[in-house]
């Protein structure tokens, strides 16, 4: 049998065990551990189709088959995954221990330490994951924002991690002219979407990403959300007052969310906003509020009414922008909102902060959606949420890409025991499993923005965000360990993308409750 069938096998083998355990699985809420696992082996498995689909559906493989031999080897891989998730838990998966065994020779074809040698051959000589398949459109904007990246992102990227610094204003004003922040707003608002602007969002953000996760990567992910929150429950008045300020720069975004008590709980934060006239009053705490300093609009989801998730409203609070760490304004009769960054790992040069509000006046027209946009906040906020998983998945892979480049780099260069790194099976089999990690969540990733174009798409933009984010920790620490004690070295870009890829698992929703509340939920759903 050829790769391709070989693949196409254990990934219809894989759906099915999934398929059938997401069946047996009776509460997400109640059998957790093995709901997690279902959930999680259903993002890698979903991948694994993708990866096998994009060969099969673009006709002969310019790479000589080393698409499909990716496909293969994340099959494979996948397979193992899951065997080593089902031991032992046979009974509460509802899936016979034997499941895998019709399979097993693909699986091995896969796994060989040979065909490994042979996948990493050619990754090693072009330090890429796998063909691309993008259109020429999309390759030219892959063209111009690599370029991009190269010149003005990555000569800064490290200092700006090492000191802390604030992301400098040639890197906002040149995405800012690109287009950038408008990739997803309609023309008549001053954007440029076309129908396909998901597709381009990810090859933006991915290159971007490459060059550095918190000077560049990100920064068009927080437009992405109020726009999309404002574009979906905005009154035609605001869509028009707001929108073609964030697509042309003009105004930069910061979204207020989680509170220091309500993580991803979303529904039950407290920070409030009560009427007074033709105001509304804010008071509470925001925290990991990303580029609230530098920010002109704060998207701020806050309690208008007592009851649960239905009294949520999201407003539009306009403020001056700040450099730093350190922000205060005052209003007249005593209203203050002011910001303070929390210090982090990694993930520096936007600055995230903790932001408080204390009887800040906000006008009644900056609710979302007026009048009628009350109680709307929560559901604006999760469809919004959508776009921005999609982007996270979009900036773990930039982040891999760049890994995997760090990586054949030194592999090739370094010298070890009198032979090139790159010589040995060890090193060959990890640059191997690292290019079909990442392309099959590259396209995944291309796979769920079809997906939210669509339609709704929440399914599949959880599913990718969770499997690309814990695949960035694992590449990038497979990425280092090449490099050995220089991987630990500030010096060295691999340390900061070791860090970096860390928190991608945290935010736009935590690891854990989009498997078990996202995902799980609608995988079980009769």
């Amino acid at each position: 049998m050829t790769g391709p069938g070989r693949a196409r096998a254990v990934v219809e083998a894989l759906r099915d065990v999934v398929g059938r355990a997401a069946a047996h699985v009776a509460s997400a809420d109640r059998d957790q551990a093995v709901a997690y696992d279902v959930a999680s082996m259903s993002a890698a498995v979903a991948a694994a189709g993708e990866l096998l689909d994009l060969g099969a559906g673009c006709g002969a493989d310019p790479d000589g088959g080393h698409g499909a031999d990716l496909a293969l080897l994340y099959a494979a891989d996948v397979a193992a995954d899951l065997a080593g998730r089902l031991t032992g838990r046979e009974a509460l998966w509802g899936v016979d221990g034997t499941a895998l065994d019709g399979v097993a020779a693909h699986v091995a074809a896969g796994r060989d330490p040979a065909f490994l040698e042979r996948v990493a051959e050619r990754v090693l000589a072009t330090r890429e994951a796998g063909p691309r398949h993008l259109s020429a459109e999309l390759q030219l904007v892959r063209a111009a924002f690599r370029e991009f990246a190269a010149d003005r992102v990555a000569p800064v990227a490290d200092r700006i991690h090492r000191d802390d610094e604030d992301i400098p204003a040639d890197i906002i004003d040149g995405l800012a002219g690109m287009g950038c922040f408008g990739l997803s707003i309609p023309a008549e608002y001053g954007g440029a979407a076309e129908g396909d602007e998901l597709a381009a969002m990810v090859v933006v953000t991915e290159e971007l990403s490459r060059a550095s996760l918190g000077a560049a990567g990100s920064l068009i992910t927080r437009p992405e959300i109020i726009a999309t929150a404002i574009a979906r429950g905005g009154t035609e008045e605001q869509k028009r007052r707001w929108l073609p300020m964030i697509a042309s720069g003009e105004r930069l975004c910061a979204v207020a969310v989680t509170e220091p008590d309500f993580g991803s709980d979303v529904a039950r934060i407290t920070t409030s906003a009560t009427r007074d006239g033709d105001e509304w009053v804010l008071n509470g705490v925001k925290t990991w509020c990303t580029f609230a300093g530098r920010a002109h609009y704060l998207l701020v989801l806050a309690r208008t009414d007592p009851a649960g998730h239905r009294g949520l409203s999201l407003f539009v609070v306009d403020k001056p922008s700040f450099t730093g760490h350190e922000w205060r304004l005052t209003q007249e009769g005593g209203g203050s909102v002011e910001g303070r960054a929390i210090r982090t790992l990694g993930y520096r040069g936007m600055h995230s902060f903790e932001v408080r509000f204390d009887g800040w006046r906000v006008p009644a027209a900056d609710l979302i959606g007026g009048d009628g946009g009350l109680g709307r906040g929560f559901y604006l906020q999760m469809q919004a949420f959508a776009n921005a998983r999609l982007q996270t998945a979009a900036r773990a892979v930039g982040v891999m890409q760049s890994a995997l480049e760090l990586a054949v780099d030194y592999a090739r260069q370094r010298s070890v025991f009198g032979r090139p790194l790159a010589d040995y099976q060890l090193t060959r089999a990890k640059i191997a499993r690292m290019a079909a990690l990442i392309a099959a969540c590259r396209a995944s990733t291309f796979a769920a923005a079809r997906a939210v174009t669509a339609g709704d798409g929440q399914l599949e933009a959880a599913q990718v965000k969770q499997l690309a984010c814990r695949a960035a920790e694992w590449v990038t620490r497979e990425a280092q360990q090449l490099h050995g004690g220089y991987g630990y070295a500030e010096e060295y870009g691999i340390s900061r993308l070791f860090v970096d890829a860390r928190v991608l698992s945290i935010f736009e929703g935590a690891d854990e409750v989009l498997a078990l509340r996202v995902i799980a939920r609608r995988l079980m759903k009769p």
